[in-house]
């Protein structure tokens, strides 16, 4: 980094007005984190580096994340792998068409020898949750989910559970098509996801390392580098990164963009463009944000953060109509087109 990086750092870590901003003890801490979580995920999972900083952005972020691909390609192994980094709590949820909400948070259980109902808490009480093909549970299901998700709290029996510690990351995969037994998640459980990533296929080069550490033995248990209240305390570090005034209102305007398609866009892309993201799309580009930029390395966000998040903020909360689906359209052609018409700052 050069003088003139270090002042501006400087600069921003302790900015007039904005509150006590972070310490170099702090900001020196997080790095040390952020790169033990890099050094465990590689030790562990073979390339996916989109999902590897995607789950570790969200986490410093304090948010969940929705991940769609084809079934075997380390979804789960990713989740668990940044569980185990932290010694933290993990609980996975397989989920099929007959999963109820009870099977999910819990339930009253009738206990003869006192006469009195005992409440059993469900899976959902876990520092890391994985809801393994979220889309094969039916929306009644789905929608257990919410108020954990947003509140980090569930009732049961008229009464309420509030989840275990201070880190509770809900990570959910879905198929990317439609298939029998599958269902589409509603509009307001997408939204309480910070980010959804999408991953593909490894390349033959990776797909060969794989085969290698299997047949060596390289997967075997490693042991925690981390502990929960490092996790904790690197959340409430990102917190404090500076978000400039003239950032926040680049994140409005692109987010404002998504509503009014057809002012920004020309007519040949607006009219696939069907309902445009809410305020939680800005609250989420903020927070991602501040992760990304002390995943950088500053202490500060700048626009480049933003745009690199674009789309993982915005492809599950944008709705392309059916005229997207049949010309083929990707959602994030259209976000590309969107955020270009912003002036950036």
């Amino acid at each position: 980094m050069d003088t003139n990086q270090t002042m501006q750092t400087q600069r921003f870590a302790q900015p007039a007005g904005v509150g006590e901003g972070i310490t170099k003890e702090e900001f020196k801490y997080s790095q040390g984190v952020i790169k033990k979580l890099f050094d465990y995920y590689d030790g562990k999972v073979v390339g996916q580096k989109n999902l590897r900083f995607a789950l570790i952005a969200a986490i410093i972020a304090d948010g969940h994340i929705l991940i769609e691909s084809v079934p075997g390609l380390a979804k789960t192994t990713a989740a668990k792998t940044v569980s185990d980094a932290v010694n933290g709590k993990f609980s996975r949820i397989q989920c099929t068409p007959d999963l109820l909400p009870s099977d999910i948070i819990g339930s009253q259980i009738y206990n003869a020898t006192t006469a009195s109902f005992d409440t059993m808490l469900g899976p959902v009480f876990a520092n890391f949750v994985l809801m393994d093909e979220i889309n094969r549970s039916s929306a009644k299901t789905q929608s257990a989910m919410l108020e954990a998700m947003q509140e980090r709290q569930v009732t049961i029996g008229g009464e309420t559970y509030h989840m275990p510690g201070d880190v509770f990351i809900v990570i959910a995969t879905q198929n990317p098509i439609e298939q029998e037994g599958t269902y589409l998640l509603s509009e307001a459980q997408t939204d309480r996801f910070l980010i959804k990533e999408t991953i593909t296929y490894p390349t033959p080069e990776e797909e060969t390392q794989i085969l290698d550490r299997i047949e060596s033995h390289a997967f075997k248990k490693i042991p925690p580098v981390l502990t929960i209240e490092d996790v904790d305390k690197v959340q409430d570090i990102a917190e404090k990164v500076y978000v400039d005034k003239s950032i926040k209102q680049y994140i409005s305007y692109i987010t404002d963009a998504t509503r009014h398609a057809d002012k920004v866009l020309p007519a040949s892309d607006a009219k696939y463009v069907q309902m445009g993201a809410s305020p939680r799309a800005s609250i989420a580009f903020m927070k991602i944000a501040k992760a990304v930029a002390l995943m950088q390395g500053r202490a500060y966000v700048i626009p480049d953060d933003v745009k690199m998040m674009r789309h993982p903020v915005l492809r599950h909360r944008i709705q392309l109509n059916f005229s997207a689906i049949a010309d083929d359209v990707p959602v994030e052609d259209i976000i590309d087109k969107l955020v270009n018409t912003i002036q950036t700052p």
